[in-house]
């Protein structure tokens, strides 16, 4: 493993959890969105990652040797999928214009308290994986210091 891979797949970590955190504001910025474009209370997105392998999965990728099937290159952005475990919030409100007859309104299962903790989670593994490249980054700098 090269130090420019540990560069790329710190890079890929911090790109994983940027995106996810942008998803996390767009649900948050949609707690009370009643009516999307389809006319559906919005739903609550979830990011789910998987690792990022290069080229295309072969059967001869499988049949590499022991060091290689635990070669990490990083993570990727898997699915960006809708919340449909998660049930709706039924809230009485007959003055509402998007409130059924019996006077309830569907609103988003966006939970901010859930979100919120999601965020911290995903501020403080973008820290760390930058915390990791920083130190990358160092080591080789060292090393450029020392050829010198």
């Amino acid at each position: 493993m090269s130090i420019f891979d540990s560069f790329n797949i710190n890079a890929s970590g911090m790109t994983a959890e940027r995106y996810r955190m942008d998803i996390i504001a767009e649900n948050v910025a949609n707690a009370q969105t009643t009516r999307t474009e389809d006319g559906t209370p919005y739903r609550r997105k979830v990011v789910t990652f998987e690792e990022r392998t290069e080229g295309a999965q072969s059967f001869r990728s499988f049949l590499g040797s022991a060091t290689d099937k635990f070669k990490g290159q990083g993570v990727r952005v898997g699915k960006l999928k809708e919340d449909n475990w998660t049930q709706m919030n039924m809230v009485y409100d007959p003055s509402h214009p998007d409130a059924d007859e019996n006077g309830y309104v569907t609103y988003p299962n966006v939970n901010i308290v859930t979100e919120m903790t999601n965020l911290i989670d995903a501020s403080r593994s973008y820290e760390a994986n930058a915390t990791a490249f920083n130190s990358s980054k160092s080591i080789a700098m060292k090393g450029l210091e020392m050829a010198q």
